[in-house]
């Protein structure tokens, strides 16, 4: 007899692992609150209790559910009350945090709008949101400071303009990212506007795409700048020039950072022209029916893509949502010079577009009609925004380029920035968002004046990226960042709690120097006040210049040296 057939103890039963929520398996009882508020009325349907009710009856007029839930898929969060500091962040409700405006983000595809529009945008910033608006670094607009009686007026305006703010937010497909140099880049492998123009038209405010588990970000380009930030999008198109087919893309997904990053991947599949919309609908597609549902921090579609791996998910999506194989294909070459298209660059017409810098992509309403009214003035009648918080006027003409380079600088947009107004980012921060601990903007921008006095004999050294957002989110992709700042309370030399950072160093999304993407390394302890924050940079940089070897990145750098180094 064996010794477990003479044990007194029962035998281990396995426990059936709890459901999660996948539509396609566990069937569609929501299993939380959050589900049951989206199965009990689509968030879509929020626009005509908007419009009939509450501008009407005013925000105490609006219910929980809808004022916390599906005003998102309008582009509509309350923003953050005035004077809560970042230490009550995490301990009050969010009707004790919020103020009674909005913040409103316009939604962009593709970063393109015409003088037209962007006179539009820049009125009602001016008319509606106290001149505020932010160029965000997913190509939209952001407005804070709305009031709900003035939705209906602005709605009105931008879609009378072909603009508008569905599904802005919310668990929906968000704003697709594209090449901001789409159709004009003399260097571009493939257009990716139809691509784009199409996916909206057809998908964007489907009432069966707008329940999915959470966000889901899509990113299309084809220009070898690869400048979509593809490895972080749910799903992303990169143009390659497959040797038997031609051009069409490599396909990758399951990409996202917030507070766990993942990186998204290749399924190893060639994705034709004729192809991307039905692909991108069966990425779309999987996501709903089997995205994660019962925890809401695993319902991103990389924790599904995790589990899956690449090659089941490629099998799924061929024969389940496609209903044919795709070809495999080759992976993209790494890019060739910078995403952002900051400077002067020829068009393939032998017109020029001019790429320049906001402060972190802060601007206001009165600059982008200023904006609007320069693009005008040299015959341009086309601007985009990028993935990076930056601005371009497209067409200029080049006897009018060092005009269109001096007028844009008067109106604090650079088209010949300093490296570190150039590469450094910075999210909404506490002055309007209701999850920050910590000021941003102003932050960055102090930072980026300090450090082009304080560095500015290192100007032979590779771009240093620097990245600063107020709380673990990362919506200024902290993690892909050189320098990459997570604001929390610190101490400081007196033994006071201020508002500081943790540090991340040597992350970076694939670019003209470097291969692949990788996130950032943490130093245990390694924190930073805002008020320190220069004069760090400044020293790990010098200390960079000094110790690194011949054409060494930071990043590499940073993830060679002893700990010590970083601090």
């Amino acid at each position: 007899m064996t010794a477990s057939e003479t044990s007194t103890h029962p035998p281990r039963t396995t426990r059936a692992a709890k459901p999660q929520g996948q539509w396609k398996i566990d069937g569609k009882t929501p299993l939380n609150a959050n589900e049951e508020l989206k199965q009990e009325d689509n968030g879509l349907n929020v626009r005509d209790r908007i419009i009939s009710t509450y501008a009407r009856e005013g925000f105490d007029s609006i219910p929980s559910t809808d004022l916390h839930g599906r005003f998102r898929w309008w582009g509509l969060y309350t923003q953050r009350k005035p004077g809560i500091d970042g230490g009550r962040t995490a301990t009050l409700e969010p009707h004790e945090l919020e103020d009674k405006y909005f913040m409103m983000r316009v939604r962009i595809d593709g970063g393109a709008l015409t003088t037209h529009q962007l006179r539009v945008v820049g009125d009602i910033s001016s008319t509606y949101a106290r001149d505020t608006a932010d160029i965000t670094d997913r190509q939209n607009i952001q407005y804070h400071w709305i009031q709900v009686e003035d939705v209906p007026a602005i709605w009105e305006k931008l879609e009378t303009n072909g603009l508008n703010t569905i599904e802005a937010c919310g668990d929906v497909p968000r704003v697709i990212l594209g090449s901001p140099v789409a159709g004009i880049a003399h260097d571009e492998l493939i257009d990716v506007t139809p691509f784009i123009d199409e996916i909206k038209a057809r998908f964007i405010g489907d009432p069966e795409l707008a329940n999915l588990p959470r966000k889901f970000k899509t990113a299309m380009t084809g220009h070898p700048s690869q400048d979509v930030v593809h490895e972080i999008n749910d799903v992303s198109f990169v143009a390659v020039n497959h040797p038997d087919f031609g051009v069409g893309f490599d396909v990758w997904v399951g990409g996202g950072l917030s507070t766990v990053a993942h990186m998204a991947q290749r399924l190893g599949a060639f994705v034709r022209p004729d192809q991307v919309v039905d692909v991108w609908h069966g990425v779309a597609s999987i996501f709903r029916d089997y995205g994660y549902r019962r925890l809401r921090n695993r319902a991103r579609l990389k924790f599904l893509m995790k589990d899956w791996g690449p090659e089941k998910f490629r099998d799924v999506l061929e024969t389940e949502y496609l209903g044919y194989h795709l070809d495999d294909g080759p992976a993209p070459p790494p890019p060739t010079r910078p995403g952002d298209h900051v400077g002067v660059h020829e068009q393939k017409d032998g017109r020029f577009y001019v790429g320049a810098a906001p402060y972190v992509g802060r601007v206001s309403g009165s600059t982008l009609i200023a904006l609007a009214d320069l693009a005008e003035s040299v015959g341009s009648g086309r601007i985009r925004f990028t993935a990076h918080q930056k601005l371009l006027i497209l067409d200029v003409p080049g006897e009018q380029v060092e005009h269109v380079v001096q007028r844009l600088a008067e109106l604090g947009l650079s088209a010949r920035p300093s490296p570190f107004h150039r590469n450094t980012m910075a999210c909404t921060g506490i002055e309007y968002c209701k999850l920050a601990i910590v000021e941003t903007k102003a932050t960055a921008t102090v930072a980026i004046k300090e450090l082009e006095q304080k560095l500015s004999d290192l100007s032979h050294l590779p771009p240093i990226r620097l990245h600063v957002n107020g709380c673990p989110n990362s919506c200024a992709r902290i993690q892909t960042a050189d320098i990459g700042l997570k604001g929390q309370l610190v101490m400081d030399e007196s033994g006071q709690q201020v508002p500081g950072f943790q540090v991340h160093v040597g992350g970076g999304l694939a670019s003209e120097t470097r291969d692949e993407a990788g996130t950032g390394r943490t130093v245990r302890g390694l924190k930073v006040t805002a008020e320190e924050l220069p004069g760090y940079v400044e020293r790990v940089v010098r200390r960079f210049d000094a110790n690194r070897d011949e054409a060494e990145t930071f990043a590499q750098w940073a993830h060679r040296v002893d700990e010590d180094d970083l601090r």
